[in-house]
């Protein structure tokens, strides 16, 4: 920063002095400007700003004490110095009084006068350096999003910043009143109170309680003791962060991190839930799609609990499992008589979600035949039992799922088009677990809690190591992959922490199966010669085959005699 020169002003109605001055301060380095008399001074005052005025005391008819009240209206910040050739005990009170820095008989020698005017200029760099420290600390003092407090060695409340107004909803009325009688939140008092008694900081990281204004508020409280240069104790300083909001928003999270049994935090899992709760409030048709084992039961559990319905019955229904004619029964029932085997009435699912909502899981496996069949049912909002030609109305929402990709199946002529448009009003689609690998820690803790329930262990998480592979791993069955992993962990760790020596070998080796099925869905896939190497490949284990083609096991038997494999 560069130093500009200090602007002096002489005022004398003697010519031959005011010369002098002006030439002996000019010559110390200051930047020097004249005035013959008060008037003219005054208007150079009005003009442009000096750090002091040097005058006389007599100007002609007028007083130097004029000239200092005038400069005060103008500038408080201004140094006078004050000369006469006739001293007295009253002027120089009168002076004093009108806040004149130095008071200089004549005559005055040119080192005097050059001291006398170095003094004033030092004093007042201190005085501007403190005020600008002043100022900056008031300006910080009123700006920190923390309340600020000080009390005196007498509980007296000292000051109090705009943040420590609004959080504790008070005023700057308090400023002079007891801190005790003031603040009725009984932990702080009892912080501020062993500050007084130990002469130590204290810390509190949260903090429940009320605050003038009955809101209710989580706070993080600091007390420090205040002491003077001497070491004096003068009081405390009670630092008050207002930590309601973050605290509502962590709940929040992890609030939002469960929802009617599903976990996950990720971008994904948070915009699920916020559809859910969006059609939760309407009466549409609701197709669930994603693979096998990504939780579509849970959420058409969320759509009926959280709805309009949630009173009325929520009746599932697996329609892979199921051969047509009993799945006809399942949904429609059937009189008696209406079959071999029918000895009595039977009341059909729908009828058993009158009022509520009939989940029907695995809607992509059923036949031509149950498509057409339910159709109708969703256009006229009737049934027929098997065996009775009287239709039933019935009041239903319809929520459906399926891990297969139900457009390529309209594509290839297997599924109704009309049907899939029916049931396909809003589309849920819930991501693979591979694709929200952030919510992986939360599933596995969620997990770990579980099974130290059921097995009756100590088990407290996973080494980072296994994290890793968790987070690495391409999860082809999904969340509920990921449950029997940590499953199959708990029967074999006798450790308080899953290793990877815990985990499946493959997993550790990171083979995993490469097939995709919800995401490239294809008639192809399930081509005889694709089935049996798969087969193959999994030893003839139908149910792990079933698992790689993404379809159930029923549906993987029908294939099977229908493509005379075995």
């Amino acid at each position: 920063m560069i130093n500009l020169p200090k602007k002096i002003l002489c005022v004398d109605d003697d010519l031959g002095i005011l010369h002098l001055f002006s030439v002996v301060l000019t010559e110390a380095g200051y930047e020097v400007e004249q005035a013959e008399s008060l008037t003219m001074a005054s208007d150079l005052l009005s003009k442009r700003k000096f750090d002091l005025v040097v005058s006389d005391i007599m100007l002609g008819d007028a007083n130097g004490l004029d000239l200092v009240r005038s400069i005060r209206q103008i500038d408080t910040a201004t140094y006078v110095i004050l000369v006469t050739g006739n001293p007295t005990v009253e002027t120089a009170q009168e002076a004093l009084h009108q806040g004149v820095f130095d008071y200089i008989p004549k005559p005055c020698s040119p080192a005097t006068l050059r001291e006398r005017v170095r003094r004033a200029l030092d004093h007042k760099a201190l005085r501007d350096q403190r005020y600008a420290i002043q100022q900056n600390l008031r300006a910080i003092f009123r700006s920190v999003q923390e309340a600020i407090i000080s009390v005196d060695a007498d509980y007296m409340i000292r000051e109090i910043n705009d943040a420590g107004q609004r959080i504790c909803g008070l005023s700057s009325e308090i400023i002079g009143q007891r801190f005790l009688e003031v603040i009725h939140c009984e932990p702080l008092l009892e912080l501020v109170k062993r500050v007084f008694q130990e002469r130590r900081p204290v810390e509190r990281a949260e903090l429940t309680c009320q605050n003038a204004q009955g809101r209710q508020q989580i706070i993080h409280v600091s007390v420090s003791p205040l002491l003077d240069e001497g070491g004096l104790f003068t009081g405390v300083v009670v630092v008050i962060l207002d930590f309601t909001r973050m605290a509502l928003l962590e709940q929040s999270r992890r609030e939002r991190s469960r929802f009617h049994g599903m976990m996950g935090q990720s971008l994904k899992m948070r915009q699920i839930y916020s559809l859910i709760e969006d059609l939760a409030v309407v009466e549409t048709t609701v197709l669930i799609t994603g693979e096998s084992g990504t939780g579509k039961e849970l959420v058409a559990e969320a759509l009926h609990f959280q709805g309009g319905r949630s009173k009325g019955p929520l009746v599932k229904v697996n329609c892979a499992g199921l051969t047509e004619t009993l799945l006809e029964s399942e949904l429609f029932g059937h009189v008696k008589g209406a079959f071999t085997g029918a000895f009595r009435d039977k009341l059909g699912r729908f009828q058993m979600a009158d009022k509520g909502t009939l989940f029907l899981d695995e809607i992509g496996d059923i036949s031509a035949n149950m498509q057409t069949r339910l159709l109708r049912v969703l256009q006229e909002k009737t049934i027929e039992k098997v065996g009775d030609a009287h239709p039933v109305e019935v009041d239903v929402r319809i929520i459906a799922a399926t891990n297969r990709n139900l457009a390529h199946k309209v594509a290839s002529g297997v599924f109704r088009e009309d049907l899939y448009y029916r049931l396909n009003v809003v589309e849920v689609q819930l991501p693979p677990l591979r694709e929200r690998a952030d919510d992986i820690g939360l599933l596995t803790d969620h997990f770990i809690r579980k099974f130290c329930v059921k097995f009756n262990k100590a088990i407290d998480s996973v080494s980072e190591e296994v994290m890793v592979v968790l987070k690495n791993y391409a999860w082809p069955g999904n969340i509920r992959e990921l449950e029997h992993v940590i499953e199959r962990a708990f029967v074999v760790c006798r450790d308080r922490i899953i290793a990877l020596e815990h985990l499946p070998g493959s997993m550790v080796a990171g083979q995993v199966p490469t097939m995709k099925p919800f995401v490239s869905d294809n008639e192809d896939k399930l081509g005889s010669d694709n089935i049996l190497k798969v087969l193959e490949q999994v030893h003839y284990n139908k149910g792990k085959a079933a698992k790689i083609l993404g379809i159930s096991r029923s549906t993987l038997y029908r294939k099977l005699e229908s493509l005379k494999i075995i």
